[in-house]
C-alpha cells in the first residue's frame, strides 16, 4: 500500500495494543501500515478485518466461546437448519445463523451452544423443546440418543494425533482438524515431495501464513519449537498413519550412520481434496509451495530459525503461539 500523503510504499508494522470489547480490555497484536515520512498510520479493509478478528479471538478464548466453525459443525451433525437449532435453544429466528457467520453470542447463549455440542446435553434440550409436531421431535430424540453412546475410533485417533483442546492462540483459534491437516500433507506431498524435516516447515508456514492474513489458522495443529525448527505435535505418528492408510507414500533412504531419511510423496490414486478449504486458503498453500519448492531441508531449517516464534520457544521446546505469525519473516 502506498502512503496517501507521500505516495511512497509503506511497510506493515505490528504493535501490541490494549483494546476494549464488551466493556473488557484485551492486550492483542495489531497490524498497520506506517508512513515513515509523516509518522501517520493507515489500515486497509483487510487489515481492519484481521485486527478485529484478533480481538474477537481473545474474547472467545477468555470466555471459552465456540468458534463459528464449531457452531456450524454442531448443527450439521444433528442434520438441522440454523432456524431449527435456534428454535430448540430458544434463540431468535436468525441468531444461530449469525453466530455461524461470526457474530459473537452473549455469554448466556454461549453456554447453550456448548451444551448443544454435547449429544447427551442436547438430548435434554430437545426433550424440553415445545413443538406441535410430536413425530419430528421423536425422530430427532432417537437420532441424538443413538449418538450419545457412540464410540468413534476416528475421534480417538484424531484426539491423539492433533489434540482435542479448545481453540486458543496455540491452535490458531481454530478447532483442531485432522482432516484439514491430512489434506495439507497431501497437497504438499504432490506439489513439493519432501523429506519430513521440510514437510514440517511447509505445514508450519501454511498454518501461520493463514493466521497472519485471516486471523485464524488453517488446521488448528499445535507446533513445537525443536532444534530442527517448528514441527506439528506428534508429526512422526501422523505421517506414518497417513502412509499406513494409503493417503501418501513414504520412501526410505538408508544413511551411512544406520539411520534413514523419509520422503513423503503423493499417490496418484489419492489426490488433494480441495473441498475442505476456501479459495483463499488454497492460495496460501500454493504460495508456500512456490516459495519453498527448491529449498533444501537444511536451508528451510535455517530459514525457520530466523522466525521469532522459534527463537523465543526453542530453549524450552515449547508450543508456539500463532500470535507470532504476525511477525513472519520468510513470507
Amino acid at each position: 500500500m502506498n502512503s496517501p500523503i507521500t505516495g511512497k510504499p509503506m511497510a506493515i508494522h505490528t504493535e501490541v495494543q490494549t483494546l476494549n470489547f464488551r466493556k473488557e480490555e484485551f492486550t492483542v497484536k495489531q497490524r498497520f501500515y506506517f508512513c515513515e515520512d509523516s509518522g501517520e498510520r493507515f489500515t486497509s479493509t483487510q487489515l481492519d478485518e484481521l485486527n478485529l478478528s484478533l480481538v474477537y479471538n481473545a474474547y472467545r478464548a477468555k470466555h471459552h466461546i465456540l468458534s463459528p466453525e464449531e457452531i456450524k459443525e454442531t448443527r450439521e451433525k444433528y442434520g438441522l437448519s440454523a432456524v431449527k437449532m435456534g428454535e430448540i435453544l430458544g434463540f431468535g429466528p436468525n441468531s444461530y445463523g449469525l453466530y455461524e457467520r461470526g457474530e459473537i453470542p452473549s455469554l448466556a447463549n454461549s453456554k447453550l451452544l456448548k451444551l448443544a455440542s454435547d449429544p447427551e446435553s442436547f438430548y435434554r434440550l430437545v426433550n424440553d423443546w415445545e413443538i406441535d409436531n410430536a413425530n419430528a421431535k421423536s425422530r430427532l430424540l432417537d437420532k441424538v440418543n443413538a449418538m450419545v453412546n457412540e464410540v468413534s475410533e476416528t475421534d480417538f485417533l484424531e484426539n491423539y494425533l492433533i489434540g482435542n483442546s479448545q481453540f486458543s492462540e496455540l491452535t490458531g483459534y481454530r478447532k483442531p482438524s485432522l482432516a484439514r491437516l491430512k489434506e495439507m500433507v497431501v497437497f504438499f506431498a504432490h506439489k513439493v515431495p519432501s523429506y519430513k524435516t521440510k514437510m514440517n516447515k511447509l505445514l508450519f508456514y501454511a498454518d501461520f501464513l493463514c493466521f497472519r492474513e485471516l486471523g485464524v489458522g488453517m488446521s488448528g495443529a499445535r507446533y513445537k519449537a525443536i532444534p530442527y525448527g517448528p514441527v506439528p505435535d506428534k508429526f512422526q505418528t501422523l505421517f506414518e498413519n497417513l502412509s499406513e492408510i494409503d493417503v501418501i507414500d513414504i520412501f526410505y533412504t538408508p544413511l551411512d550412520n544406520g539411520s534413514r531419511k523419509e520422503k513423503l510423496i503423493g499417490r496418484e490414486d489419492r489426490p488433494f481434496n480441495p473441498t475442505l478449504f476456501s479459495a483463499t486458503e488454497i492460495s496460501f498453500l500454493e504460495k508456500v509451495a512456490t516459495t519453498f519448492i527448491d529449498t533444501t531441508p537444511s536451508d528451510i531449517v535455517e530459514i525457520s530459525h530466523k522466525e521469532k516464534g522459534w527463537i523465543e520457544n526453542e530453549s524450552g521446546k515449547n508450543f508456539i503461539s500463532y500470535d507470532y505469525a504476525l511477525e513472519l519473516k520468510a513470507l
